[in-house]
């Protein structure tokens, strides 16, 4: 008699991820790898550089080091941060060995987005955007986890980085 052989159970191969760290400049939700983020900062003392581009907010102090603050709504052609309004937070990156903040209106969680989902950018995307954007995510879930219609733009932190 032989015996029933149990079939075999092979793998399923998980889809493929990203981990995205969320932050908003201007009411629209953006992404940056959480790979590269270093650290994330609250409200900081920034001190202007003189002669530098108008993105360049100025220099901030990271523990004995200083960092270079990139207004992410300069950068992106956006209007200014109302005065009296909240202070930007900072996303600290790396970028050719030093170390930038990226400042965004606010920062939100981190999300485990498919890599299939990331589609190239839309061609309605205004070109400065397309070229410091990776792609777009669809159909983002809110901090609920609940699937809705957000948008988020991956942003490729190298060509934000990319000034002048």
């Amino acid at each position: 008699m032989e015996a029933a052989l149990a079939p075999r159970r092979t793998a399923v191969p998980a889809a493929a991820e990203t981990s995205v760290l969320t932050l908003t400049v201007a009411g629209q939700l953006c992404g940056v790898p959480v790979l590269g983020v270093r650290d994330i900062l609250g409200s900081q003392a920034i001190t202007p550089i003189p002669l530098a581009p108008p993105e360049v907010a100025g220099g901030l102090n990271l523990r004995g080091r200083i960092v270079t603050a990139v207004d992410l709504r300069l950068r992106l052609g956006l209007p200014a941060r109302e005065a009296g309004g909240p202070p930007p937070m900072s996303v600290v990156v790396e970028g050719g060995g030093e170390l930038y903040a990226l400042l965004a209106d606010s920062v939100g969680d981190v999300l485990a987005l498919p890599e299939a989902g990331l589609a190239s950018n839309l061609p309605t995307l205004d070109p400065l955007w397309r070229e410091v954007c990776a792609g777009v995510h669809q159909d983002v879930p809110d901090s609920s986890g609940a699937a809705g219609a957000r948008l988020l733009i991956m942003l490729d932190v190298e060509r934000i980085l990319d000034i002048g």
